[in-house]
């Protein structure tokens, strides 16, 4: 599998995603939907809760955009 970078350019985004209930799924589209330059919107983020109870929050730290 090759990917190949965006070269720190903004993704295109405007997707709509279905999780189909899986958190690794939600939590990767979450992440891609930071650099987009269209919203990413998902389906479901509750399996979230699965693996990373606290996912929401420790990316709102980080992104700072909890404040």
């Amino acid at each position: 599998m090759a990917i190949t970078g965006s070269g720190g350019a903004a993704i295109r985004g405007g997707a709509r995603i279905a999780s189909k209930l899986d958190h690794r799924i939600a939590m990767s589209m979450v992440v891609a939907g930071l650099g987009s330059r269209e919203p990413v919107t998902i389906d479901d983020v509750s399996p979230v809760a699965t693996s990373y109870p606290v996912f929401f929050r420790s990316l709102d730290a980080l992104t700072g955009r909890g404040n």
